[in-house]
């Protein structure tokens, strides 16, 4: 698992990256094997965005973007909608493997 996190116009802080680290290794539960994971933090004003996309070694990528005034829930907010997305696609390919046998 790669994780990379990007700050703009806001300072790095390693409470965040922290957070982003602890929220991107629950996926593992979802996506076996090695992933890459992107993160940008921005800060515009007074929203805050968080931009994630993760990328499997089968090809499968899940992207989300999530904008709130406070940058911690936006972060789990993108985590709540891909996680969901991935345990989607584990149901699909468990489904596809049963119609298989």
């Amino acid at each position: 698992m790669q994780i990379t996190t990007t700050f703009r116009h806001m300072e790095a802080s390693d409470a965040m990256k922290e957070l982003v680290q602890e929220k991107v290794s629950k996926l593992k539960t979802y996506i076996q094997g090695h992933f890459e994971a992107q993160v940008v933090l921005s800060s515009e004003r007074h929203l805050n965005e968080c931009d994630m996309t993760i990328s499997t070694p089968w090809g499968q990528t899940y992207k989300d973007t999530e904008k709130h005034d406070d940058m911690y829930t936006a972060i789990s907010k993108v985590m709540d909608k891909i996680e969901r997305q991935a345990e989607r696609d584990k149901g699909r390919m468990k489904a596809h493997r049963s119609q298989a046998l």
